[in-house]
């Protein structure tokens, strides 16, 4: 494989659309409010997609060290366990990203303020934090919560808040059914993974508590994606809003073929498809809250 071919691999391009789908929904209330600033969601867009690429490079790296990488798991090959690529190299890159990630967010400082720093810092830290240190939030089955929070509701709410200088439980509504479907990514990975995770000793909830768990976790997470339009709708959101629920159909065939997998092709399909439905429903919301 090329250089650019395993770095690219590394990044996991199939996890990318969750950092693309919240901004979307985020920019979409700001103009339903009246504001919006282009460069602002570029901005918001490109340090969403490196702090994505730098957790995962992260993840690759201390998956590696961690002896949770091997090759018994059954997902796609990862670089440094594979050996495309030096730790010393993957572990150089995480950080590097993360540094162009801060970067990259420096400029929001001009629409939201300086208040936005630290909050970019708790972002990265995070991102770090998911499998790195002493007490990495993988390791203990809090990986779901981090992916809900991070690329759900503070992505969502401080996109807005770029924009706008505010936040409302609107908005806070509107970002649950993108932290869901987002999670639903991570739901499909740690299932696949459940018994390599569980030999190294990172107990997922997918390892913790086993399959009908995470069918449960997923189909719970798909219901609270598409009830949330629902809500938003009878509290005067318009009727554009329903917009992603002809997505309905495409979740019920994923969670279908989810249920039935039993091999790493089959889970890998599943989460390709998670993730493109998360953005597709993104996409659709988003439309639909500016429709309405």
């Amino acid at each position: 494989m090329s250089g650019f071919s395993v770095w690219g691999l590394a990044a996991r391009p199939k996890t990318l659309p969750a950092a693309v789908a919240p901004v979307l929904v985020g920019t979409a209330l700001a103009i339903d409010t009246g504001v919006w600033e282009p460069a602002a969601t570029l901005f918001c867009v490109v340090f969403a997609g490196l702090v994505q690429i730098g957790t995962n490079y992260a993840n690759d790296y201390y998956d590696f060290v961690n002896g949770a990488d091997t090759p018994d798991r059954s997902g796609p090959a990862r670089a440094t366990a594979a050996g495309f690529i030096r730790p010393l190299a993957m572990r150089r890159a995480a950080f590097l990203v993360f540094g162009l990630a801060f970067l990259a967010g420096m400029p929001l400082v001009l629409y939201g303020g300086w208040w936005l720093v630290p909050i970019g810092l708790v972002c990265l830290a995070a991102g770090l934090a998911y499998t790195a240190g002493p007490w990495p939030l993988a390791y203990h089955g809090l990986g779901d919560v981090f992916v809900f929070l991070f690329f759900g509701v503070v992505a969502v709410t401080v996109t807005f808040f770029v924009h706008t200088g505010m936040v409302t439980i609107g908005v806070f509504t509107a970002s649950l059914p993108v932290g869901a479907l987002i999670t639903n990514i991570l739901v499909v990975n740690n299932q696949r993974d459940r018994r390599s995770d569980s030999l190294a000793g990172k107990k997922t909830l997918a390892a913790r508590f086993g399959e009908s768990f995470s069918l449960g976790e997923y189909f719970g997470l798909q219901a609270l994606a598409f009830g949330a339009p629902v809500v938003l709708w009878l509290t005067d959101g318009g009727a554009f809003v329903l917009l992603p629920l002809v997505l309905i159909p495409w979740a019920a065939y994923l969670f279908r073929e989810f249920a039935k997998a039993e091999s790493g092709a089959a889970y890998n399909s599943v989460l390709s498809g998670t993730a493109c439905l998360a953005l597709a429903f993104s996409a659709l919301f988003a439309a639909g809250i500016l429709l309405a």
